[in-house]
Parts: C-alpha cells; sequence; structure tokens
C-alpha cells in the first residue's frame, strides 16, 4: 500500500514537471517527462508493484532466489570441471585412465591421431634440398595414380 502511494505521488509530480516544460514551450521534452512519469502509475494499475514488494519481503521468495543462484553454481562449476578435463561426459574407469595415461607417457600416438601426426613433444623433421626433391617425385607419382582412378571412372 505504503509503494502504491510512492509511485502514484511520483507520477504526479512527474506529471507537473511535463506541465511546467510545456508552458516553458519545450513540447517533445515534456512529452518524454510525461512518458516517463506515467510508468510508475501503469505498474501501481497493473499490480506489479504489489507482486515485487510482496515478493522482496517474503522470505520463501528469498528461499527461492537462492535455490536458484545454487543451482546456477553447480552448473557453472561442473561445465568448468568437463571442459578441464576434456570430457566428452563419457564415463572411464579407473583402469582405462591409467592405460590412457601410461600410453600419453611412453608417447605413443593416440588411436584417433592421423596416420602421419607427430606425437606430443616431438619436433617436426626438417628436410633438406635433396629430401625436398626426393618428395617432389613422390607428390608427382600421386598426382599420376589420382589421375589413373578419374580415367577409370570417366571423369
Amino acid at each position: 500500500m505504503l509503494a502504491e502511494t510512492i509511485c502514484s505521488a511520483v507520477s504526479a509530480a512527474g506529471l507537473g514537471i511535463a506541465a511546467i516544460t510545456a508552458y516553458r514551450r519545450r513540447f517533445l521534452a515534456a512529452a518524454r517527462v510525461a512518458a516517463y512519469a506515467l510508468v510508475p502509475l501503469g505498474l501501481v494499475l497493473t499490480g506489479a508493484v504489489e507482486w515485487l514488494a510482496g515478493t522482496a519481503f517474503s522470505p520463501v521468495a528469498w528461499a527461492g532466489f537462492g535455490l536458484l543462484g545454487a543451482s546456477w553454481l553447480l552448473f557453472t562449476t561442473t561445465r568448468a570441471v568437463e571442459r578441464r578435463r576434456g570430457g566428452r561426459g563419457e564415463r572411464v574407469s579407473r583402469r582405462e585412465r591409467a592405460q590412457r595415461r601410461a600410453a600419453e607417457a611412453s608417447g605413443a600416438q593416440r588411436p584417433e591421431a592421423a596416420p602421419g601426426a607427430v606425437p606430443r613433444g616431438a619436433e617436426r623433421p626438417t628436410l633438406d634440398p635433396g629430401q625436398r626433391r626426393a618428395g617432389g617425385a613422390a607428390l608427382a607419382d600421386d598426382f599420376s595414380e589420382i589421375e589413373a582412378i578419374l580415367k577409370k571412372h570417366g571423369i
């Protein structure tokens, strides 16, 4: 009830200021002030102020907000842990995790790695000019195989 009275008084004061502004022939500014002044009165008439006042002073509502905050905290924490693990959300037994760690420690490639991939921690080999030419010949052979396949299929 007090909140509705305050909102009504604020609206009345705003409309008074809008009237004074219009008297000074600043109609655009007066219309803007009147628009802002009508917002609190509109909130009172729709019942939004009563609902807000009831919610702000309700311990049950604050408990609900607390539970929503705890839920949000749990969601963000689990997402952060999942990202840190690089997780796909899969359940992995201790034995499988130990095997993966041992494989990574020994430098073995993971099964999903590409055939020509370099293991972690290893540097890519540099080619000297003689090797580059030999690689170029191998590249030409690859293209000739591709051309033969295309010709076979009539492309």
